[in-house]
């Protein structure tokens, strides 16, 4: 119960930090990516406050949850992280929505943000049946050695 109650207020505080920020406004969104229009750098602030609450929250679980605390050992850079980047800032800047920002509207009502939260939605089943099936049918060709 402990647990439930703190990532309901983590969430509530998170989507009340979006609402403050302008994160859930599309069009504040555009204007922070169009470097080469009417650019707004507002939101550079909300950036590096993000990364900045992740930074300290990083030294803080590793000091006192060492045993609990689960990092990539990933570094490498490879075709699936810069398409997925990409993909991800494509559709961040065309529907001006992350993630978070999207659900965050959605609870406000927005049919725009729930347009995107149910394209999203697809776009992630579509990545899990193509991609991660694909991968799972690989793995198991190669343990019997079809491959």
């Amino acid at each position: 119960m402990r647990q439930t109650l703190a990532a309901l207020l983590s969430g509530v505080l998170f989507s009340v930090g979006l609402v403050v920020s302008g994160m859930t406004q599309p069009a504040k969104v555009i204007g922070f990516l169009d470097f080469a229009g009417d650019w707004d750098p507002s939101l550079v602030f909300v950036l590096g406050a993000a990364a900045a609450v992740y930074f300290v929250g990083l030294r803080f679980a590793k000091r006192h949850r060492p045993g609990r605390l689960q990092l990539p050992t990933r570094s490498d850079i490879d075709v699936s992280l810069v398409a997925g980047a990409a993909l991800f800032g494509i559709g961040w800047g065309l529907a001006g929505y992350c993630p978070g920002a999207g659900i965050a509207s959605v609870g406000a009502g927005s049919s725009s943000a729930l347009t995107f939260i149910v394209a999203m939605s697809v776009g992630m089943a579509v990545h899990h049946v193509v991609v991660v099936r694909r991968a799972h049918h690989v793995l198991l060709q190669r343990r019997s050695g079809h491959a």
